[in-house]
């Protein structure tokens, strides 16, 4: 194995580096998928030490075991001479026998392009650091450098949130610090604007990796400018960004994964489309989310996450608020700004609103126990199959919808969320004191009253309550409709290639098809001794009947045939518009409301 001269000067130099952990990572193999990491760890007071790859991400909340693409570890002394190491369990290396310094070597195997994984290949380094370096957790509050060798022969170049030391070398001041903050090794584009508030300037950085041209980029920045002053907006200001700067890491590009992962300062911004292919309208949302986080997670962030687990699951059932009320702001902040319309805004929140109040879920769980299931959703993967259909409404919708129930409530009463949204920000996030699900109920109850925040929390946060949409929505001239007219059967059926339709998913609970006994996986061969409507879709086959017909169903079962009856029944879902959409005429009032809602006024 060699090492490279820098390396081996920081070896015999070990003195210059007491406290400060060392690594180095290069990407000579890129074609194929590995990066080789060195570490130093100077200074050893223990006799052995365990090396561990993480098992979790900052922003994630099940386990993703890193350790699964590490292979040819090997451990040395600083004079050169290898070291015994144990396998103690799948996450670990201990080294023992050291003379106060242990390197580390290793190769990683990293191929997916997203805010948890690593990806490096001939296009990038694209670095989430859990998925990509080790650590001893007993050095966790030591300094950290890190040497990116980066591909000069690709004209890469390193964005990261660290701080810079000189040429490629970064820092971090502890493992916390290091393992927030990702880093995108490019030939990338880099485009920045300052921010002034209260005699502080702040930089935004916004670092794309994309194969489109400069002008693509220019437009786009000028969106993700509008969503960062909207945001502040919101605030009232900036936080105060670690060295004076955010950084959005962006990746569109076709070897990518779509994803979006927050960060202290910076975030990691990932999709396939690329700008002329519809990225900007489909890319610019994420932008929205992500840097809305940098008030809401990372700064206003939920006790039950503090300090952050790299070896376990991390739960909160808080996320509700930390995710769904981000993902309330995400499309309303695009509203603000200009970017999309209004009509756009509130049709678009038809499809969440009819995801979380038409589903049987909430029966089982409220929000706060929703949100206790994100090790089970966040990115994690099982094998055995689930019945998620009847069981869980992700926290990011049901946030949402509360949010924007909580919003138009709070407009009621001549108050707003923005304003609730500042005060939480001032008690728990400019003063970063973990807060819990009482402290957000008592921060309400301090801007709204003892009674308004005892009803909110009560009915919707501690059970799983419907609030009185219709009657909220009206406040700001928005209509909320069904169509009792439209039939409805209640499971999702495609072709199977054989001409017979499949249930592609579990029928939902109190559903006709439910109700029938059709499960997923059924193969309807025959609907009322006509076979299945080849050649058609099958939702467009169901909008031709009526509600209350009776269709006699023919399938198959494990290889059986079976037959059951299904009387459709009318669909259950909304539809959120604009009062004048279809006729209606919204008074001053609710026009003054929207336009102050929607931050529409002169535009």
């Amino acid at each position: 194995m060699k090492f490279s001269l820098s390396f081996l000067l920081c070896i015999s130099a070990g003195i210059l580096y007491a406290q400060t952990n060392h690594y180095e990572i290069s990407f000579g193999n890129a074609v194929h998928h590995e990066a080789v990491v060195k570490g130093i760890f100077p200074e050893l007071k223990t006799d052995t030490v365990a090396f561990r790859m993480s098992r979790t991400s900052p922003g994630r909340y099940a386990l993703h075991e890193f350790a699964k693409n590490v292979y040819l570890f090997k451990a040395w002394d600083s004079k050169g001479q290898a070291l015994e190491v144990f396998r103690p369990d799948p996450y670990q290396w201990q080294v023992v026998g050291h003379d106060g310094s242990i390197t580390i070597s290793y190769t990683l195997f990293a191929n997916r392009g997203g805010g948890t994984y690593s990806q490096v290949d001939e296009t990038h380094a694209h670095l989430n650091i859990p998925a990509t370096f080790m650590y001893a957790p007993e050095l966790s509050d030591r300094k950290i450098e890190v040497d990116f060798k980066v591909r000069e022969d690709l004209n890469w170049k390193v964005a990261t949130q660290l701080p810079l030391v000189s040429g490629t070398t970064y820092s971090a001041p502890d493992l916390y610090y290091f393992m927030d903050s990702p880093t995108e090794i490019s030939d990338h584009s880099v485009r920045e604007f300052k921010v002034y508030h209260n005699g502080k300037q702040q930089s935004i950085r916004f670092v794309l990796h994309h194969n489109g041209t400069d002008e693509e980029l220019d437009a786009y920045f000028e969106q993700v400018k509008k969503v960062v002053l909207a945001e502040k907006e919101v605030y009232g200001e900036l936080p105060d960004f670690d060295y004076g700067t955010y950084t959005f890491l962006a990746c569109y590009i076709p070897n990518a994964s779509g994803d979006g992962m927050e960060h202290r300062n910076s975030t990691v911004l990932t999709s396939t489309r690329s700008l002329s292919e519809g990225g900007m309208q489909a890319n610019i949302g994420t932008v929205s989310h992500e840097f809305f986080h940098a008030w809401n997670v990372e700064r206003i962030r939920p006790k039950s996450l503090e300090p952050f687990n790299f070896e376990e699951a991390n739960m909160s059932g808080a996320l509700w608020f930390a995710e769904g009320f981000t993902s309330y702001y995400t499309n309303l902040i695009l509203c603000r700004a200009g970017i999309i319309s209004p009509e756009k805004y509130v049709e678009g929140i038809s499809g969440t609103f009819n995801y979380v109040w038409n589903s049987p879920a909430r029966r089982f769980f409220n929000p706060i126990e929703m949100s206790y299931q994100a090790p089970f959703v966040d990115a994690a993967t099982s094998v055995d199959p689930v019945n998620r259909e009847n069981t869980f409404i992700s926290y990011y919708s049901y946030g949402s919808v509360l949010g924007l129930a909580l919003d138009l409530s709070l407009r009621g009463e001549k108050l707003n969320l923005d304003d609730f949204m500042k005060l939480v920000w001032k008690k728990y996030g400019k003063t970063e004191k973990p807060y819990t699900i009482e402290d957000l109920r008592q921060t309400l109850a301090e801007y709204a009253g003892s009674d308004f925040a005892e009803v909110f929390f009560g009915k919707y946060i501690y059970k799983s309550e419907m609030p009185d949409y219709p009657t909220l929505l009206s406040l700001v001239g928005v209509e909320l409709k069904q169509n009792p007219q439209a039939p409805y059967f209640g499971a999702a059926v495609s072709l199977n290639g054989d001409g017979h339709g499949e249930i592609r998913s579990n029928p939902k609970i109190g559903t006709p098809a439910y109700e029938a006994g059709l499960d997923k996986g059924d193969i309807i061969t025959d609907i009322n001794g006509s076979g299945f409507p080849d050649g058609q879709q099958f939702g467009a086959y169901i909008e031709k009947l009526k509600v209350g017909d009776t269709l006699k169903v023919t399938f198959e079962r494990f290889g059986t045939e079976k037959r059951c009856t299904v009387v459709l029944g009318a669909n259950p879902d909304y539809r959120l518009l604009l009062m004048e959409k279809e006729g209606g005429k919204p008074s001053k009032k609710q026009l003054r409301q929207r336009n102050d809602w929607l931050k529409t006024q002169g535009r």
